[in-house]
């Protein structure tokens, strides 16, 4: 196992500093060190061949996590979620964090497997599908509900005497408001 990066050993804000250089990518390397000896004089600062190293990895590890992503997008899409909906945005999330998991976890064993990640997303759009189709038992519970009221509202209008100066353009008023088609 490689030993632990210096910039790991590194003040937090110090460290902070580098990994937004490095993710700006605008700085040379001398440039970031020079950089840091005016922002933090008296931090402890990191090599020229430390700084290099932590960019390979880091770079490296940007590289991962774009593939990750393009990955669960793809896994969505295949699944017939849309990835830009929010459910489907969630379902790339969990995906993504399924498979960052299993990315991780096949540099340490072989327990989590991409074909693990693929069942699980196919559960995740199970999930999502049910929940879909829960949501749309409810919308019709509440269509019904409402179309019984419309009626109950319809027929006392219409036992409703024609006295007390309730007139029929009045009834018809009442139904207008209401929403209630003869």
């Amino acid at each position: 196992m490689p030993r632990k990066s210096s910039i790991d050993k590194l003040q937090p804000d110090v460290r902070s500093h580098i990994e937004r250089a490095l993710r700006e990518n605008r700085l040379t390397l001398d440039e970031l060190i020079d950089e840091l000896q005016e922002r933090f004089p008296s931090a402890d600062k990191p090599s020229r061949s430390a700084i290099g190293r932590y960019k390979v990895s880091f770079d490296e590890m940007a590289k991962r996590l774009r593939e990750q992503q393009a990955m669960a997008s793809l896994l969505v899409e295949e699944l017939g979620e849309n990835p830009n909906d929010k459910a489907g945005a969630l379902m790339v999330q969990s995906i993504q964090t399924l498979t960052t998991h299993a990315a991780l976890g096949a540099q340490i064993d072989d327990e989590t497997t991409i074909d693990d990640v693929r069942k699980l997303a196919r559960a995740a759009k199970d999930v999502l599908q049910a929940s879909k189709a829960s949501r749309e038992e409810r919308t019709a519970i509440a269509r019904e509900a409402r179309e019984a009221l419309l009626e109950e509202q319809k027929a006392a209008l219409a036992a409703m005497p024609v006295k007390g100066g309730v007139t029929e353009e009045t009834k018809q008023a009442i139904r207008e408001a209401l929403g209630i088609t003869a």
